[in-house]
């Protein structure tokens, strides 16, 4: 059985998809080359929302900032449940999220000059690390492994929750978004939460291509691992900006 925490890749994802031939079949390089496209995409629209930055075009960032926000959030939803629109719905879901990410790092830049590039540079450090240690075996997704990282997973995404609606009322938890010592250790755990999802993902993605997955889910393989690899750049940047508060 294969299970990880990213809602994107679950247990059922390859259940009831019958083997294709190898012209057909879902291979790792075609994972790579869709993730590259994604990222390529995801690259160029927050360059753009980037700009709006920094022509001080402040109502059109957030504009375009919250097109991102909602429509990333509801396409998402759309490729989960239609994984056989992935080839249209997850570039898309790159587009919208680059939006969304351009604009949120430009908020971070503002307050603290310098932190995009670092949170950039320690995801993909990350990112490249934990591929590494996974191929070369140092770390094993084993079913005991995935589910700690799982029970992890939904732990933080209750406490996000419970922060959201105690936010309605005036209220928070303020290790969520402060920047006191029991915050930055909260945001480091988180970190190291999602990016310990990179290998559930490869994990993962691999087992697909190994069962002869059909062609189209290297796109929703793709999107399931942009997925993590954002969230993981969101935590960094709240990490760094809680630390950059305390100088």
């Amino acid at each position: 059985m294969m299970r990880t925490a990213n809602p994107a890749l679950n247990d059922k994802t390859f259940e009831q998809l019958r083997s294709y031939g190898a012209a057909d079949a879902m291979t790792l390089q075609g994972t790579v080359n869709k993730t590259a496209m994604m990222l390529l995409l995801l690259v160029a629209s927050a360059a753009y929302t980037w700009g709006l930055f920094l022509e001080q075009q402040a109502e059109a960032l957030m504009m375009w900032m919250m097109v991102g926000v909602i429509g990333g959030l509801v396409v998402s939803i759309v490729t989960v449940f239609k994984k056989e629109w992935s080839p249209v719905t997850a570039p898309l879901y790159a587009v919208l999220e680059g939006f969304a990410i351009g604009g949120i790092s430009a908020f971070f830049e503002a307050r603290y000059e310098g932190i995009v590039l670092q949170a950039v540079s320690l995801t993909f450090g990350t990112a490249g690390a934990l591929l590494v240690a996974y191929k070369s075996g140092v770390i094993k997704a084993t079913e005991n492994f995935k589910l700690g990282i799982f029970a992890a997973t939904g732990g933080i995404a209750l406490v996000y929750l419970v922060n959201m609606i105690m936010g309605f009322f005036g209220s928070n938890l303020s290790f969520v978004s402060g920047a006191s010592t029991m915050g930055i250790v909260f945001s480091l755990v988180v970190v190291v939460i999602a990016a310990l999802n990179l290998v559930l993902d490869f994990d993962f993605i691999e087992k697909g291509a190994e069962q002869g997955a059909p062609k189209f889910m290297e796109w929703y393989a793709a999107f399931g691992l942009m997925v993590t690899l954002i969230w993981l750049y969101i935590e960094i940047l709240r990490l760094l900006s809680k630390l950059n508060s305390r100088k």
